[in-house]
């Protein structure tokens, strides 16, 4: 008994199911080789526990692909988005109430044993709700309208409250809306409109955050302002000492072109966020601009597979779903990436995947199983719509028995 008993089961795109395993094994590689350091300080040294613990992370999330893709109709997704939205609000609140409560910035919630990252819920149920109000509005200019203002309203409920802890997350989470929107053929001047005021809201906090008070919620906003600072004119830490984005610098002039072989990474060592924020540089450092190239090219399939499903699709609900997963994930790769190399300012957004994580590796697992949901109910279509071409109720001819009798 070989692979192919167990196929069936994994429906869907096959390259897409591709680009997981080979996201997975790099995802391995990288985060045995990185952890090193954190295992001596943390886990005793066993530096096996955080590649042990990943490699559970994502069986589950194979887990969760599979059952997604087997088990629940696409159709489920689209009658339970505004529970999702409500749900996602809801732990967002509280995850501010008590996150910060506790002493944190708000992006979490701590639950006893697990700590839990609203925000991440918040990525995969908004996009499925954005998904059904485009979805249900599609017969008149009248209806994009009001598909415009309904969206508009979700979006701003949901990455608001995001944003007054993690501003570059409500940032991603809202572009990705808008490029729905812009799909989902929502009149251009009302994208322009919008994206003229993102503009204005972005320099009006740039320029009244020094004037606002120290702590409380008007602390992310002169974060961002202090990011942006840094990207633009330097970073003036350091002058006392090599930070992040520094030891990732170097981490890439170490890889070169090849790499310095697989485990031989040093800058993780002292880097915090080697295994996750800055993963990208570690990969390149290990194996070069070479490797780090052959990982943007997986993420670059996959945006090219989400558009083949966009273009696939039959109904709108599972077209615009799988448009809002593919961009939603892409982008969030591009962002690290670009963090990464130092062309994009400094902000916390894992690879998809590859970074370590737990609920950032869930949804992620969850946001996969509503791509190959969606192509697996594509392909389904396409052999009903087969078979039912070319069914006839009619018997044909036995073209045997016919020729014997013309012969006699």
């Amino acid at each position: 008994m070989g692979f192919g008993v167990y196929r069936k089961y994994f429906k869907g795109d096959n390259i897409i199911w591709a680009v997981l395993v080979a996201l997975s094994i790099a995802s391995m590689l990288i985060i045995y080789s990185s952890t090193g350091a954190l295992a001596f300080r943390v886990a005793g040294g066993n530096t096996a526990h955080y590649l042990i613990r990943q490699t559970l992370m994502h069986l589950l999330g194979f887990g969760i692909i599979l059952v997604m893709v087997n088990i629940i109709p696409v159709k489920f997704y689209n009658r339970t988005a505004n529970l999702g939205m409500l749900t996602a609000f809801f732990f967002i609140i509280m995850g501010l109430v008590f996150g910060r409560a506790s002493g944190g910035t708000g992006r979490t919630l701590p639950l006893g044993f697990i700590t839990f990252q609203p925000a991440e819920l918040a990525k995969v149920a908004l996009v499925i709700w954005v998904s059904r109000i485009l979805a249900n509005n599609q017969t008149s200019k009248e209806s994009l309208k009001k598909a415009f203002g309904k969206t508009l309203l979700g979006a701003a409920a949901i990455c608001a409250p995001i944003a007054v802890a993690d501003f570059s997350t409500a940032g991603l989470l809202f572009t990705t809306v808008v490029i729905m929107m812009f799909v989902g053929r929502v009149p251009f001047k009302y994208m322009m409109l919008l994206a003229m005021a993102g503009v204005a809201l972005v320099a009006i906090l740039y320029f009244i955050a020094p004037h606002l008070p120290d702590g409380g919620r008007s602390g992310r906003i002169k974060t961002v302002r202090a990011r942006i600072e840094r990207y633009i004119h330097g970073d003036k830490r350091s002058e006392k000492g090599l930070t992040q984005a520094d030891f990732a610098k170097i981490a890439i002039h170490r890889g070169g072109f090849g790499g310095v072989g697989t485990g031989n990474s040093t800058v993780s060592n002292f880097m915090s966020a080697a295994y996750n924020d800055f993963v990208y540089s570690i990969i390149i450092e290990e194996y070069g601009m070479f490797g780090g190239g052959v990982i943007l090219l997986f993420y670059i399939m996959l945006l090219t597979r989400g558009g083949i499903l966009l273009k696939k699709s039959n109904r709108t609900f599972p077209a615009f779903l799988a448009t809002g997963i593919t961009v939603l994930l892409f982008m969030q790769a591009m962002i690290n990436m670009g963090v990464s190399v130092g062309i994009l300012p400094v902000t916390g957004q894992p690879l998809p995947w590859i970074s370590w994580g737990g609920t950032s590796q869930l949804f992620t697992a969850i946001a996969f199983g509503l791509l190959l949901s969606v192509s697996s109910q594509n392909n389904k279509e396409r052999r009903e719509e087969i078979e039912h071409k070319f069914h006839s109720t009619e018997d044909l001819p036995d073209e045997d028995v016919q020729l014997k009798e013309e012969t006699v």
